[in-house]
């Protein structure tokens, strides 16, 4: 008990004495696989200007693992429909947040595609005035955004990495995020009691840390004995296995000295060594400052918000500023009296755009655009993909067969009014395989197979 004692301290900060006797207890891994989703056969070889119809293969996160091995999105599993996991304690404003998150997402989507697949799972169309302007010039029949899933992941309280709550349940949900979305309380109410008392955004804060590296260490602990059980014969696989091995060892290290394993600098190799177990510390985390309406244009004067913003540097994190309370009334508003309310309290847009702008930002996302007069497209791509693997994200073939990719800025495109007056005023480039994608790019993709 002394040595697990001594762990929790570090893991805490001597922030949260509460916990500082608890004890680390091992727990069975959980293991996912990724969604299926249907892939619909091509019979044209262009894309651009007419749309694409089809799903999104499930090869996407294959391909974008390989291009990119040191990102640690779910298990390095990359979905184009961004999933994102929100998690807080109790009374945070976690669920009020995902609910009219979800429902926002709806309401400005319009005849976007949005559907709710569990309770606790929403998807919805990513904002991006950029979409409407292009489909507008195109004349396009259909308009189609890129997407984020959120999950509200409950069961996260005192003792979850050893079971408590829905423990395991809570577990395997969030491993199966591509990023983490904690909210923290920032605001003063004494008719919503806090469940420790008082709001303190770095207890809060450290209280959920610990719980998942206490998760990580245990599934650390356990891989280790089996590396140590199973020593390998072939040369190659023993020399793989000592890298993972010393990989481990200092995320482990990391981990009782309070640091989040996607602090540990790891080589391509170690990475790729220690992504099958899913480290939930390695998963990026946005801080979501829940305040009031009064403090949503400017959190300045909030000293709540301070310590997560200092928390968040600490940690390697970034820092969104929402309001559950504001969201929650926009929920009530048409579209027009949304943009008079967010105004009238002097921002200009919801929590939604706030959380995909930083999420993006945080994994290195783009967006780059396909238009036409069939439809008008946002796609998600990883910042620094090529002309060809950005055509691989709408099909395999696309990359396989890469010819040249028609490329125009979309400022560019925007002040020619179409596609042909662009190309006649010499402001569409034809790009070839080393051309690396910008964002807001309107791509026409020419290739053969």
């Amino acid at each position: 008990m002394a040595m697990a004692t001594h762990n929790v301290a570090a893991l805490c900060r001597t922030r949260v004495p509460l916990l500082a006797a608890a004890s680390v207890v091992t727990h069975h891994g959980v293991f996912f696989t990724s969604r299926s989703i249907r892939i619909v056969p091509i019979s044209s070889f262009t894309v651009g200007l007419g749309g694409f119809s089809s799903a999104y293969s499930s090869l996407v996160g294959q391909r974008l693992l390989s291009f990119q091995q040191t990102r640690p999105f779910s298990c390095g599993r990359v979905s184009m429909a961004l999933k994102s996991g929100i998690v807080g304690l109790p009374n945070v404003g976690k669920s009020t947040l995902f609910n009219a998150l979800v429902e926002n997402g709806k309401a400005q989507a319009a005849n976007f595609p949005f559907c709710t697949i569990e309770p606790n799972v929403g998807v919805v169309a990513v904002p991006d005035p950029r979409l409407g302007v292009l489909s507008q010039l195109s004349k396009s029949q259909k308009t189609v955004p890129t997407s984020v899933e959120f999950v509200d992941i409950a069961g996260l309280v005192k003792g979850a990495s050893q079971g408590e709550g829905l423990g395991n349940k809570f577990l395997s949900h969030i491993r199966e995020v591509d990023c983490i979305v904690q909210v923290v309380r920032c605001f003063e109410d004494d008719d919503i009691v806090h469940v420790n008392g008082k709001v303190d955004p770095e207890v809060d804060i450290d209280i959920i840390n610990l719980e998942l590296a206490f998760a990580d260490m245990s599934q650390i602990e356990k891989r280790l004995e089996r590396l140590k059980k199973g020593r390998a014969k072939d040369p190659q696989v023993k020399a793989k296995e000592e890298i993972e091995i010393e990989a481990l060892k200092r995320i482990n290290e990391a981990l009782l000295n309070g640091k989040p394993a996607r602090m540990v600098p790891l080589s391509e190799e170690e990475n790729k060594a220690v992504l099958q177990l899913c480290l939930l510390t390695m998963k990026p985390v946005i801080f979501a400052a829940n305040v009031s309406e009064a403090d949503l244009a400017d959190a300045s004067g909030n000293p709540h918000v301070d310590k997560v913003k200092k928390c968040a540097a600490d940690l390697n994190a970034e820092v969104v500023v929402v309001s559950a309370q504001v969201e929650a009334e926009l929920t009530e508003l048409d579209a027009e009296e949304r943009t008079d309310y967010l105004q009238s309290i002097g921002v200009t847009e919801g929590g939604l755009g706030s959380l995909v702008r930083a999420t993006y930002n945080l994994l290195g996302l783009r967006t780059y655009f396909t238009s036409g007069e069939k439809e008008t497209r946002a796609w998600t791509i990883l910042a620094g993909m090529t002309a060809p693997q950005a055509a691989g994200v709408i099909h395999t073939d696309f990359e396989r067969g890469f010819i040249r990719a028609e490329t125009i800025a979309y400022d560019d495109y925007v002040q020619a009014g179409s596609y042909p007056a662009a190309k006649d005023k010499g402001l569409m480039r034809a790009e070839g395989k080393d051309y690396i994608v910008k964002e807001g790019d309107v791509m026409l993709f020419r290739f053969n197979v």
